[in-house]
């Protein structure tokens, strides 16, 4: 049955408008930004298609052209525009990051380290350059390794600080595994790179790892810095 022909109060978009967007189930969203199905489907039955084929929403952002494309009705221009759609979030994300100190919206900063890392394949060590008030510089991906580890050297690190002329940073890796746990060699990678960075006066306030459907995990919440 084609969404036009269900009772208005049980439509998606209606349902936005009148509940607001959280009232809506993860399918009933990406209903609305797919606009319409396939024969045979509503928006709502492609939307539980496509998360049901990636896992999750996570997985779905981070699905290649041609991975998203293999669903009947996802072509390039629907590619593009969810493309378009998620980098616009991380560009709010990042606006809020510059305005005030990161560490006075940690939502934003936590959304922002899962819109670039959660659903990745391979492991990538970033970084997210602040000023001496905290506020965001730039978020730049530094390493990128393999599913099982990524080589990052502290030297290069260095070097990228200095040429932000950063005065802090917050670090996160991805765990492709989806276990957010750090391993000894995660908490040894983090205080090499505290002493390096401690060096040329730039402070590690966090570091993060982004794994599954869990908020991102905080050294510093754990202790570990």
């Amino acid at each position: 049955m084609a969404i036009t022909d269900w009772p208005k109060d049980e439509r998606p978009r209606e349902r936005l408008l009148a509940q607001g967007a959280a009232a809506l189930s993860d399918a009933e969203l990406l209903a609305i930004f797919l606009r319409v199905g396939v024969k045979g489907k509503s928006a709502v039955d492609l939307a539980r298609d496509l998360i049901q084929r990636f896992s999750s929403l996570n997985q779905l952002f981070a699905a290649s052209q041609n991975e998203f494309s293999l669903i009947p009705g996802m072509g390039p221009a629907k590619f593009a525009q969810l493309q378009a759609v998620l980098e616009m979030s991380r560009r709010a994300l990042a606006e809020e990051m510059k305005q005030a100190s990161a560490f006075a919206t940690p939502g934003a900063v936590r959304d922002y380290l899962r819109l670039n890392l959660a659903g990745l394949k391979h492991e990538v060590f970033y970084a997210l350059w602040l000023d001496a008030q905290n506020r965001l510089i730039a978020g730049e991906e530094l390493f990128r390794g393999t599913l099982t580890q990524t080589s990052v050297y502290p030297r290069e690190v260095v070097k990228k600080a200095l040429g932000h002329n950063a005065a802090a940073v917050v670090l996160a890796h991805n765990h492709p595994s989806g276990v957010s746990e750090p391993s000894s060699a995660d908490e040894f990678l983090t205080r090499e790179l505290k002493q390096a960075l401690a060096l040329v006066d730039v402070r590690v306030l966090d570091h993060f790892i982004v794994a599954g459907q869990s908020p991102p995990l905080s050294f510093a919440e754990r202790g570990l810095l």
